[in-house]
């Protein structure tokens, strides 16, 4: 199977799949929130191999427990009302652990005790707790149609810009070395289609987006301004996770996902995006 039928067929997989479970309202998405859970033990153990390939000896089981941590304490918190404090507790122990963990260690594990501490760190905040925000996204108001939008904000945004680069991106690629397979066709592209579902859901769900705080700002520009800001922070997160893997000499993260690789080459630029869309609807639209 070549890369564009693959890529075509994780589209049209995508697309239902994010309408199913994002309409799951069952203990505010309880279903999302487990698979996003789920997805983020799998992604740090994938971040946990580019750190051994770097000879940072860190455990499997010691990335997984970090990486499902946060976003795991947050689906306590959206679901089943478990005080907002047991997730600060849970982080505050997580961040002593990791910088005690090697008081007793000794030779080799003891020079890379920093390296230790700081793959540790890494791994209990990316993806986790980027991907921790969708989670606290389910407590608003509309949260269903709210995740969807920015689901599709993301998704439209990789495909059109493998589609753009694809057909107009063969003489402007290059421009950024961690991605040099990227051109900038592809980025317009990639960036127009986020702008085009902020514009629509603004046109045919503009309740979702009339401001509260500023009641004079029209939906239509809401619903561009943060499609432009989601699909600029969903770029970069796609970036930044190639930066990784060439940091780590790898071509993909793994390879569960046919035609995408590892958890973390599907998610990079949804976890970047979330805790930027929130931000942005939060102090906008709650």
């Amino acid at each position: 199977m070549n890369k564009t039928v693959q890529r075509l067929l994780m589209f049209c997989m995508a697309v239902p799949l994010v309408v199913i479970v994002g309409l799951l309202p069952y203990k505010n998405h309880l279903v999302m929130n487990m698979v996003i859970v789920i997805l983020c033990a799998i992604g740090a153990a994938e971040l946990g191999v580019f750190f051994r390939k770097k000879g940072v000896d860190i455990p499997l089981v010691e990335t997984v427990v970090l990486g499902s941590l946060i976003p795991g304490a947050m689906a306590l918190f959206s679901s089943f009302h478990i005080n907002e404090d047991f997730l600060f507790g849970l982080m505050i122990l997580a961040a002593i652990w990791i910088v005690v963990s090697r008081v007793f260690c000794k030779g080799a594990k003891l020079k890379y005790a920093l390296e230790y501490m700081g793959a540790g760190f890494a791994t209990l905040l990316y993806p986790g707790f980027f991907m921790s925000w969708i989670i606290r996204m389910t407590r608003w108001q509309y949260a269903a149609f709210v995740i969807i939008v920015f689901l599709l904000m993301v998704i439209s945004n990789d495909s059109a810009a493998w589609a753009f680069g694809l057909l107009f991106g063969k003489n402007n690629r290059g421009i950024i070395p961690a991605s040099p397979n990227k051109s900038i066709a592809g980025y317009v592209g990639g960036l127009a289609a986020s702008m085009l579902i902020g514009l629509c859901v603004a046109v045919f769900f503009p309740q979702i987006l009339e401001s509260m705080r500023y009641p004079a700002i029209p939906a239509i520009a809401s619903g561009i301004f943060i499609g432009f800001v989601t699909g600029v922070t969903a770029s970069l997160g796609d970036l930044a996770e190639s930066v990784m893997k060439r940091s780590a000499d790898m071509k993909d993260s793994g390879y569960i996902i046919p035609g995408r690789g590892g958890v973390l080459d599907s998610i990079d630029s949804i976890a970047l995006a979330a805790p930027v869309f929130f931000v942005v609807y939060w102090f906008f639209f709650t």
